[in-house]
């Protein structure tokens, strides 16, 4: 998956370092993905009434 560089706030870097102290997380780009997954997974809930599980889907022949 390729990298997404975006230009950050000082208000939500503030925001990202808060989430990232809470959860225990060594980067905030872990405190952005972690975000962006928790929001994925209340949407697919709502939407779906269930609580369903995020794996990264690697294609067949290709290796992490």
């Amino acid at each position: 998956m390729p990298d997404i560089e975006i230009q950050l706030t000082e208000q939500i870097e503030a925001v990202l370092e808060e989430v990232r102290q809470q959860q225990g997380l060594a980067t905030i780009e872990q405190a952005a993905e972690w975000l962006a997954k928790a929001r994925i997974r209340r949407t697919a809930e709502r939407m779906t009434g269930k609580r369903r599980a995020f794996k990264l889907v690697v294609p067949p022949g290709k290796s992490l």
